[in-house]
């Protein structure tokens, strides 16, 4: 009875859900932009403050504040924890040129998917157990600030670390996939940053004297590029490259970014020295380069926890007729994680389905909304009937 309660609820608070949901949309918070995430996470801050939650927020001068709440109301269970961030990629201005907009039942707008969506269903789940007198476990809501640049500015990762301590299980509402799969383990991601200076010079009057800082960075960017392991999991790729100023002049200074992807720890250190060394390495005399590492997240493992608890939340679909889940290891890192490492059961992924994150074209499948909102609900539900410690 007291689960079809929680269906009813969901299909009770269609509309007020696609409502929110568009209303998060249309607020811009892109991950530079720390007036808009800050705004945005009070507003957000405010419907759990109405849902009996203790909210507080984590400062920080050069990043977007992170959001922690707590419904405790003398609850004996340890705490399920509700996970997600409420920064964008995209620019202040993107919602002036690409608000909310739905079309033959696909979402739209930035971040619609990635993952304001989720931000809904996690409220939602909440409201709906909240509506039927739960009272098992309490819940613990964190919703990052900087999550899309790796917390480069902010202590975040130590402070999540630390508010997973004792939670009995984290679900990850970050970007769903099409094809139902959840996410039971990432890689890891690392940016570096390598700079050559060289010494500027006329090409017409005193070449002679110049050292090209790009001729320097190309050599060292083939370099990297051959670096990438198939086999040991871990892939190099160099995304953006930038010198110079003008044609007739040697170019004295030049910057690439680069993105590695790796599946252990480990690994930080190996790839850590291998760019370490091509940054030694010259190749045309009188330059110099320096190597900077910027985010660095670490893998989400795929432990016997996470497996564990994937396979229940796949039972709780499979009875409820909310989609055949199948289990992912995808590419790309989130702040999961950082829960997995402090031991706890993290499934990820439980978000919004679509696809394009990141991209103009980024969409949301609209019924996800609701069905995604029923599997969380019940999943925390019925989570008194499994160890997932054994």
């Amino acid at each position: 009875m007291e689960k079809k309660k929680l269906l009813a609820f969901i299909d009770a608070h269609k509309s007020e859900m696609l409502s929110l949901w568009q209303e998060l949309v249309n607020h811009d918070s892109g991950n530079d932009d720390k007036v808009g995430i800050d705004l945005l996470q009070i507003k957000i801050g405010e419907i759990l403050e109405n849902l009996g939650a203790e909210v507080q927020y984590v400062h920080y001068d050069q990043a977007g504040n992170l959001l922690l709440a707590e419904i405790r109301h003398d609850r004996k269970g340890a705490p399920i924890v509700f996970l997600g961030h409420s920064d964008t990629v995209f620019k202040k201005g993107t919602v002036g040129k690409r608000p909310f907009t739905i079309t033959d039942g696909k979402a739209f707008g930035p971040g619609v998917l990635d993952m304001k969506g989720g931000i809904v269903i996690i409220l939602y789940a909440i409201k709906a157990l909240q509506a039927i007198g739960y009272n098992s476990s309490s819940f613990k809501i964190i919703l990052a600030g900087d999550e899309e640049n790796g917390h480069q500015k902010s202590d975040a990762a130590t402070v999540l670390q630390r508010e997973f301590i004792g939670a009995r299980a984290v679900f990850n509402c970050e970007t769903g996939f099409v094809d139902d799969a959840i996410i039971i383990g990432r890689k890891g991601v690392a940016s570096f940053t390598m700079e050559t200076f060289g010494v500027a010079a006329h090409v017409g009057n005193n070449p002679e004297i110049g050292r090209s800082a790009i001729v320097e960075i190309a050599h060292k960017l083939l370099e990297i590029e051959k670096l990438t392991d198939k086999q040991a999991a871990i892939s190099f790729n160099v995304g953006t490259i930038e010198g110079g100023t003008v044609p007739n002049s040697t170019p004295d200074y030049a910057k690439i970014k680069i993105d590695v992807r790796f599946g252990k720890e480990s690994d930080i250190a190996v790839f850590s020295k291998q760019l370490q060394a091509i940054a030694e390495q010259t190749y045309i005399e009188g330059t110099h380069t320096q190597l900077s590492l910027g985010a660095c997240l670490k893998p989400m493992d795929t432990t016997p926890g996470v497996e564990q608890l994937f396979r229940f939340v796949q039972a709780t679909a499979r009875e409820n007729n909310l989609g055949p889940l199948k289990a992912r290891k995808v590419g790309g890192a989130s702040d999961s994680a950082y829960a997995v490492s402090s031991g706890i059961p993290t499934v990820c992924g439980m978000g919004v389905k679509g696809e394009r994150n990141h991209s103009k074209e980024e969409y949301a499948v609209v019924e996800s909304l609701y069905e995604r909102a029923k599997l969380l609900t019940l999943a925390v539900f019925n989570l008194d009937e499994v160890n997932l410690y054994q």
